[in-house]
């Protein structure tokens, strides 16, 4: 089966999609403190080769899987936000952490690293949505109602990694700890050990669908708490009842798969295999074949049989590269719309050969940095999640 890839119009909305455009009221920052080499500009590739070439070992390129080909391939390492953060720890001599991600994978690279070592966003507008759900001000009033429901003393704060430091400083101070998709099972079989209930931030759905698939819990079990109602939408009643506290939180990406999307792709390619991120909507998550993290999928393709086929539900950047990878398999994207994360986009090659020029001419831009007490706090839990089984 063959496909035909068309780019979306220049509209407003495509162009954010893509990652061309600015939405000043949610993203980080949008400006670019210096003059960026013109995307046009054919000798790019070049340049990144020799600005990378001159800062030697003093520089480490991590690349997320969900960056753009033309940034992956001069990462020194891919990975998920985690598994980079820990490799840019284990490299303490490495001057110049160059980060293609997102904000809080920045963040979170700041605080495992040595002081020495100086962490870049190439673009500061790659934020991330999902963190952005869940502000600190608004997560110290849910554990307020917490409180004033009486119920605080016996809940533990958990958060996918997914967060901003504010929200892994403040789970460290109350005693809970940090997960990834991988995990989460882990850690709240942890956190249940240590109380009757979970707050977990901010993604709602890899909660539910660790809690109810594979905790076992009911459904009723786990409640959603609006940040934007008083006490969440909840009687202090359901705040004592519930096991889990669900933020209402998502991932715009994963968020957009429906079930009417497994089933059309059913219909379309008889005994294709559905593959696809707990991020995603419980019904899609229980209407597919597999589940698992980003590395999970991308290991259940490099397995998989040749002439299988997939329709995989993440973000689009990796499925393409997937497919390239493996041309002995049929391997589609689950939805048929564009589905690149848009702040994942904003890292593009002319703002790493912006970033990666500065260094050589030893000036520090967009440099990542948490302040000493939050660092302490979120490493608190970052470490206790190192120490689960």
């Amino acid at each position: 089966m063959t496909s035909t890839w068309t780019e979306p119009a220049n509209t407003a909305t495509a162009l954010l999609l893509l990652g061309r455009g600015a939405d000043p009221s949610s993203e980080k920052g949008v400006d670019c403190p210096g003059e960026l080499p013109a995307p046009s500009d054919p000798d790019l590739v070049a340049r990144a080769t020799a600005a990378k070439a001159k800062l030697g070992s003093k520089v480490f390129v991590l690349g997320h899987h969900y960056q753009r080909d033309e940034v992956i391939q001069f990462a020194d390492v891919t990975g998920d936000s985690f598994k980079l953060a820990r490799e840019a720890a284990a490299r303490p001599d490495a001057e110049y952490i160059v980060f293609c991600g997102v904000h809080f994978m920045a963040e979170s690279a700041d605080i495992l690293t040595t002081d020495a070592q100086k962490v870049i966003l190439p673009d500061l507008a790659a934020g991330c949505s999902m963190a952005d759900m869940a502000q600190l001000q608004q997560v110290e009033a849910a554990w307020e109602a917490l409180v004033d429901a009486g119920v605080a003393d016996s809940t533990v704060p958990v958060t996918y990694m997914n967060s901003s430091a504010d929200i892994k400083g403040f789970v460290g101070r109350h005693g809970g700890v940090v997960c990834t998709s991988s995990n989460a099972k882990t850690a709240l079989t942890w956190a249940f050990e240590r109380g009757q209930r979970v707050l977990f931030l901010p993604d709602q759905h890899l909660g539910r669908n660790t809690g109810v698939l594979e905790m076992g819990f009911d459904a009723d079990d786990c409640l959603l708490y609006d940040p934007h109602k008083p006490s969440g939408g909840l009687t202090q009643a359901q705040l004592g009842e519930a096991k889990m506290l669900l933020w209402r939180g998502h991932c715009s990406v994963h968020g957009r798969f429906t079930k009417s999307s497994v089933d059309e792709v059913r219909m379309r390619v008889p005994g294709v295999n559905v593959l696809v991120h707990p991020e995603c909507r419980y019904d899609v998550v229980t209407a597919a074949d597999y589940v698992g993290s980003t590395e999970y999928i991308i290991k259940t393709i490099e397995n998989a049989p040749a002439g299988s086929a997939w329709a995989v539900g993440t973000e689009l950047n990796l499925v393409r590269r997937l497919g390239l990878a493996h041309p002995d398999k049929q391997i589609m994207f689950l939805d048929r719309t564009v589905c690149y994360c848009s702040t994942m986009n904003r890292i593009d090659l002319p703002h790493l050969v912006w970033a990666l020029e500065e260094l050589v001419e030893g000036r520090l831009v967009n440099q990542i940095t948490v302040d000493p007490k939050t660092a302490a706090e979120a490493r608190s839990a970052l470490d206790q999640m190192l120490a689960l089984p």
